[in-house]
């Protein structure tokens, strides 16, 4: 049986207008931490940027001269 990603409760799929989850609660706490920016989806861009300038690489510079 499924659980729930806020709660860890077990989750009935059949007839469950908030699955993945539990209930409506748990739908709304998930809701929320997206929109408080608690969770994020990784930009790889931004990372590979990172990652260039820990190198010492100027940003924007990837042509060859």
């Amino acid at each position: 049986m499924p659980r729930c990603p806020v709660c860890d409760a077990p989750v009935v799929l059949d007839a469950n207008p908030a699955a993945p989850f539990c209930g409506e609660r748990c739908r709304l706490v998930d809701l929320g931490r997206w929109l408080d920016e608690a969770y994020a989806v990784p930009d790889r861009r931004r990372a590979e940027d990172d990652e260039d300038e820990a190198a010492g690489d100027p940003p924007g510079d990837d042509e060859p001269r």
